[in-house]
């Protein structure tokens, strides 16, 4: 018996040893197209290492194998990028250790809505780096109420699926820092995003039109939204957010447009906020609109003197320009808070300014405790509906349940 246990084994292990061989046959070596190899110069600001990165893509988009584009460990000077799809496979890991820099005369980048830009991609992993905008001068340059370009996104993923960025810091970009369009099946974690906080439009990540987005373990520093979240957007969880300064996470803008679509199921979960404009907020536009946003969970958040630490602003007009001073027509309903703590800048920490032609309907406050210089803080409601649950502070909304 022990002979043949033993003669069992060993046939066994050989057995498992070329299933193994031949799974790994299947999943081959991924190819590597180093930048370098493509004419540009590490730490050379006289070089636009444009044309190396989009010749790497080229190679790797081509390529019937899995493929790696690496940056290596320098600066990279780039003025913009676009790669676009579909390729031949669908695993292209682009893994920079060193930076990619734009150019720092937003003249140059002026005539374009991106610095990067992956276009009908599929299958795409972004890991670590640094992305750096330098924004400052445009920033500048808006700042002093010149007549400015709009500037550039830093990094914008459009019409594509299957996309991972882990491990990206992303830095004084000239508008957003990261935007999600029209995608699906989006994971990001670990990132970094920082810009003064006085430097305008520098939303950390805005997702719009887009489902099935994860965005986990991420510290964003800017002057704008740290998340933004737009029309069109399903199917979203966002957890462990450290937020401020900033304009906190918000959904919206919303009521743009008539015929716009709505967001719906999202969960913002175990996030800080510090110092920041809002909290969790969602805004629309005082305008007629098909819109909604529905079945929004805002779980285990913890502010930390934020002005504005719940908020729903359905007359949402920055500086009084350009509003009609119509009723919204987005339907706002099946919004919860629960378990949210902390301290309000102003005395107000709950607002609810909703439609009066769409109430804000299924509201749901569980277990909020937000004080104003150690006293109970305030709420103000207007066309809000909604029941309290466990212990509200500060009431005045609700009743409880």
């Amino acid at each position: 018996m022990a002979l043949h246990a033993i003669t069992s084994f060993l046939l066994f292990s050989t057995l498992t040893v070329l299933m193994l061989f031949n799974n790994l046959a299947a999943f081959p070596t991924p190819l590597t197209f180093n930048v370098v190899d493509f004419g540009t110069k590490p730490n050379n600001a006289e070089t636009d290492s444009s044309k190396a990165l989009q010749l790497a893509w080229m190679h790797a988009c081509s390529s019937s194998k899995p493929a790696t584009i690496y940056v290596p460990k320098a600066k990279f000077y780039v003025r913009s990028a676009t790669f676009n799809g579909p390729c031949k496979n669908n695993h292209i890991t682009i893994r920079i250790d060193g930076a990619l820099m734009a150019p720092s005369d937003f003249h140059l980048t002026s005539n374009s809505e991106n610095w990067i830009l992956f276009h009908n991609v599929n299958g795409v992993t972004v890991l670590g780096g640094i992305l750096d905008g330098q924004g400052t001068q445009l920033w500048a340059c808006k700042n002093s109420a010149n007549t400015c370009p709009r500037g550039t996104t830093s990094l914008e993923f459009t019409n594509s699926q299957n996309i991972l960025v882990n491990g990206l810091t992303a830095l004084n970009s000239q508008l957003y820092h990261i935007v999600v369009n029209q995608c699906r099946n989006v994971k990001m974690q670990g990132l970094k995003v920082s810009a003064a906080g006085n430097s305008p439009n520098t939303d950390g990540i805005h997702v719009g039109d887009s489902s099935h987005v994860t965005i986990l373990n991420t510290n964003i520093r800017t002057g704008d939204d740290c998340i933004s979240i737009g029309p069109g957007s399903s199917n979203l969880w966002i957890e462990n957010i450290a937020c401020g300064p900033g304009h906190g996470i918000s959904i919206g803008s919303l009521a743009k447009d008539f015929k716009e679509k709505g967001v719906q199921n999202v969960t913002v979960k175990s996030c800080k906020f510090m110092d920041t404009q809002n909290g969790v907020r969602i805004k629309s536009w005082g305008r007629q609109s098909i819109g909604f946003a529905r079945n929004i969970r805002f779980q285990h958040l913890t502010m930390t003197n934020v002005q504005n630490p719940i908020i729903i602003d359905q007359n949402y007009c920055p500086h009084n320009q350009g509003c009609p001073g119509q009723s919204s027509g987005v339907a706002v309903s099946d919004v919860k808070y629960t378990d949210i703590r902390g301290t309000s800048a102003t005395p107000v920490a709950i607002k609810f300014d909703c439609s009066p032609k769409f109430p804000c309907k299924g509201i749901k406050l569980e277990d909020v405790k937000l004080s104003y210089k150690n006293q109970v803080a305030k709420a103000s409601c207007s066309n809000a509906q909604g029941l309290n649950v466990g212990v509200v502070q500060p009431m005045g909304c609700f009743k409880g349940n």
